[in-house]
């Protein structure tokens, strides 16, 4: 592990040693996993449908296959981690049970569907207390969240939360292409969002057409000449600002339109994004409600939502305009 990203990790734990391994063993371990996956993207030259779906009816990719198969050897190595389960195989399963103290949960290739065109894509990996994330507070279990970028350059975004410690952490780290657990350097130490911003990211943009609510924002937007920026992408899109320090990434699903209903999985994307966004200082909440997202447990792992995420003035404004609680549609 390189100084500063040790540096950075130990910034956001306790003193007294208790979250010696997480900061020691399973982040270091998970970053080496998704070091794992973008050499073999790098390698990956011909992207084919294998034949197959997951259980939420998705088709599987030759590359979401492989990249499960090196997260899951991975984290198998790892005596810390209790259970764990992915988007791929959505069934909590034991990892190291006597030994493991936390429950990772993982989208292994976020954005598949893109990465044909070379697009950027990425792997979302939460870490929670105890051998299960399920029924559980995400606000205090959920300890940290790890967004993989596979574009130009390998990246990571690194968020740790410590409830009760007064710390937390959120942090950029780039792979270079030297050994193994000594690839990741931190590149921006301290990322945060400002409460505007002059960016969005209109996700679902289809269900505008059935939702006046949500034309009503992203026709504001425009009009006040706001910056599209919209890679197709949960994870390029979600980390362009936090690079930028500033956006608005919208998410709104309409129940009663089947093409515009809720895609995003509350626990392998929805509460890894929600943490490692108030980590920076934003927020994210459900659209329908204005519910923060960690409010609410995960009772199973098929569950879906929507979600407004970002800076935290903007989502309040996007909120309301979406629930009609602004009188402004």
């Amino acid at each position: 592990m390189s100084d500063s990203l040790r540096s950075a990790l130990q910034s956001a734990v306790p003193e007294d040693g208790t979250r010696d391994s997480l900061i020691s063993s399973v982040i270091p371990l998970l970053l080496g996993g998704i070091a794992e996956v973008s050499k073999a993207l790098r390698e990956s030259h011909h992207v084919s449908a294998v034949g197959t779906a997951n259980s939420f009816g998705d088709n599987q990719l030759n590359v979401d296959v492989r990249a499960e198969e090196l997260l899951r050897k991975v984290i198998s190595r790892c005596p810390f981690i209790a259970t764990t389960s992915s988007e791929e195989d959505p069934v909590q399963r034991p990892v190291n049970p006597k030994t493991g103290h936390y429950c990772v949960a993982f989208d292994p290739l976020d954005g598949s569907s893109i990465i044909s065109a070379n697009w950027t894509v990425g792997t979302i990996v939460s870490i929670w207390d105890g051998p299960s994330a399920l029924g559980q507070d995400p606000a205090h279990k959920q300890v940290g969240a790890i967004l993989g970028v596979y574009g130009p350059r390998a990246t990571a975004i690194v968020a740790v939360r410590i409830p009760g410690s007064g710390r937390s952490c959120c942090f950029e780290a780039a792979l270079d292409d030297k050994g193994w657990m000594a690839k990741w350097r931190v590149t921006h130490p301290n990322l945060t969002l400002s409460p505007s911003t002059s960016y969005f990211s209109p996700a679902n943009l289809r269900a505008a057409s059935q939702d006046s609510r949500y034309m009503s924002l992203v026709t504001g937007y425009i009009s006040r000449q706001y910056t599209l920026r919209y890679a197709g992408g949960l994870v390029p899109d979600v980390v362009h600002m936090l690079i930028q320090g500033q956006g608005v990434y919208l998410s709104p699903v309409d129940r009663n339109q089947d093409s515009s209903k809720a895609k995003l999985r509350r626990l392998y994307e929805l509460c890894p994004l929600a943490l490692v966004v108030e980590c920076a200082g934003g927020r994210a909440v459900d659209p329908s409600t204005g519910q923060r997202i960690l409010e609410r447990a995960v009772e199973s792992c098929d569950e879906k939502g929507g979600v407004v995420l970002g800076s935290a003035s903007e989502v309040q404004e996007a909120v309301a305009v979406l629930t009609g609680s602004s009188g402004k549609c």
